[in-house]
């Protein structure tokens, strides 16, 4: 990606210095998620998600990091990431940034794209890239995801929407899902198996010291090396990915603490927050 400068990225400012965030699901997309945000000072710890995370900011700067690259976005960057990518983000100046994003699952691509093509669509769509620069294209996108805040013409918003993705995918998406890298170690491989099949039990390191094969301290430096988290964070990650189903299907905020082996609904809370910007009890009522 051809990173934006600190004093290009902070050229367009938030409005105001007041955090905000508006959050909805688009039935015509298979209820997909949509949010606008303003953040001044939320710092987004490392997460990812079972959906697409596709947005572009329209003012201010924010830093992000994936697969182990940071760099400074700005208006005219496009985050394309892709389900199950570990990514983080905070403010790059003072004044905070203002994005766009959407959360489509990976059936909304396979059916915009077999509908493009007016043929059967053969693998996982999938971007190659996940920052990147194209102006033109962000621009596009802010418009298209206003159109579906606002509400004032369904055909004029599903179209610009549909338009948009279809547009991303043709200049930036890749029809081949890069396989699993078999050079991947396998006691790390191993371990992060073991925390996806008791992601919402109490693990300590022995355990998974026992179930890859590796001591405690190798363990700990390989998997952050080879997954961009700590083991720890990454099963924080589960349990917020299984709270986010479990909310979305009318779960109450105290029944999913539980359920994802949160100590109670405000440990949930923080969590919560920390990954998606919105509380529980904000992100069920959408």
């Amino acid at each position: 990606m051809h990173s934006v400068s600190q004093e290009q990225a902070t050229s367009a400012m938030p409005t105001d210095r007041v955090e905000r965030t508006r959050f909805w699901r688009d039935s015509r997309f298979l209820g997909m998620e949509c949010m606008t945000a303003t953040f001044i000072t939320h710092e987004f710890s490392p997460h990812s998600h079972d959906t697409f995370s596709i947005g572009a900011i329209e003012a201010g700067c924010q830093v992000a990091m994936i697969r182990g690259e940071r760099e400074v976005t700005g208006p005219g960057a496009l985050y394309l990431i892709n389900p199950g990518e570990t990514h983080d983000g905070q403010p790059g100046a003072e004044e905070g940034y203002r994005y766009r994003m959407i959360y489509p699952d990976t059936q909304v691509l396979t059916d915009m794209l077999e509908e493009t093509t007016g043929r059967t669509f053969q693998g996982t769509p999938s971007f190659g890239r996940q920052l990147l620069t194209d102006p033109q294209l962000a621009t596009a996108f802010n418009r298209a995801h206003a159109r579906l805040e606002d509400g004032t013409s369904a055909l004029e918003s599903e179209e610009s929407m549909y338009s948009v993705l279809a547009a991303m995918f043709a200049r930036h998406g890749s029809s081949i899902v890069v396989p699993r890298d078999y050079r991947e170690p396998a006691g790390v491989r191993r371990a992060r198996d073991y925390i996806a099949s008791h992601f919402d039990a109490e693990i300590g390191l022995e355990d998974l010291a026992k179930a890859s094969g590796l001591s405690r301290a190798h363990l700990i430096r390989a998997f952050r090396k080879h997954y961009f988290i700590t083991p720890h964070a990454y099963q924080t990650d589960l349990r917020i990915r299984h709270a986010r189903r479990l909310l979305s299907a009318g779960g109450t905020p105290s029944d999913v603490a539980l359920a994802c082996g949160f100590a109670d609904q405000a440990h949930l809370t923080r969590h919560f927050k920390a990954r998606t910007g919105l509380t529980p009890a904000k992100y069920r009522a959408a």
